[in-house]
């Protein structure tokens, strides 16, 4: 299954966390590291039973969304947008299984339609600190979510590097997880938008728990599950 790579720009190289591709690998799947090259997105896409949109530095471009751009919105990648973009045309009609993660969630947003909040402490009245990987928070997960499924409990513990949220969801999907300040934390294909399909959004990082959290292991299970289904993993 593809993993989307992130850019850096004062090396200028794909790259991509370790933890994503061990957290893919250590559920039973065999992960490829996609480059972000829209032009040849489709048919690496062609390729892969499943797709990963994983966390980026940048944000997305707030022109995708028709807003204008504030200034704490200091980094956009057209690439990384163009490459996520057309990787989820690919995977939508093919009905592969989407997991996004933190910008993969946003990105997936926007590409449905939906909307960013640009920058949550202005934004956010009372806003909790999402930004900080040593602050963790509750979520509430949603009554009949998949999400609430799988963890087996009204409410998890999760970490946080993210100042942007979805802010209007995108057709098709649906609310699976807030935080205490009302942020959406995760989001879920409706099934009647989605038949057959795996579509699951969480705005924090499970691939970066899945050591010590049996619920960061269960998103990827469940998502490695998904892939078998859909024709297998590679």
């Amino acid at each position: 299954m593809g993993l989307t790579c992130r850019w850096d720009e004062r090396e200028k190289r794909f790259y991509l966390p370790p933890e994503y591709a061990r957290a893919v690998a250590d559920a039973g799947a065999l992960p490829v590291l996609i480059p972000l090259l829209p032009d040849a997105a489709a048919e690496i896409a062609g390729r892969l039973d499943a797709v990963v949109l994983t966390g980026s530095p940048s944000d997305v471009d707030p022109a995708r969304y028709g807003a204008e751009r504030r200034p704490e919105v200091r980094q956009v990648h057209p690439e990384r947008d163009a490459t996520d973009f057309a990787l989820l045309k690919s995977a939508f009609s093919r009905k592969l299984p989407v997991l996004g993660i933190c910008f993969g969630m946003q990105s997936l947003n926007v590409h449905l339609g939906g909307t960013l909040v640009q920058h949550i402490p202005a934004q956010v009245p009372g806003a909790l600190e999402h930004r900080n990987e040593g602050v963790r928070h509750s979520v509430a997960l949603e009554a009949g979510s998949l999400l609430r499924g799988w963890a087996g409990t009204a409410e998890a513990i999760v970490n946080s590097t993210h100042h942007q949220a979805v802010e209007k969801l995108g057709a098709g999907l649906r609310v699976a997880a807030r935080a205490d300040d009302g942020v959406i934390e995760a989001a879920e294909g409706q099934p009647d938008a989605f038949p057959g399909q795996f579509v699951v959004a969480v705005q924090w990082h499970p691939e970066r728990l899945v050591q010590e959290d049996a619920f960061a292991r269960r998103i990827f299970a469940e998502f490695v599950r998904a892939a078998r289904g859909a024709g297998g993993v590679q």
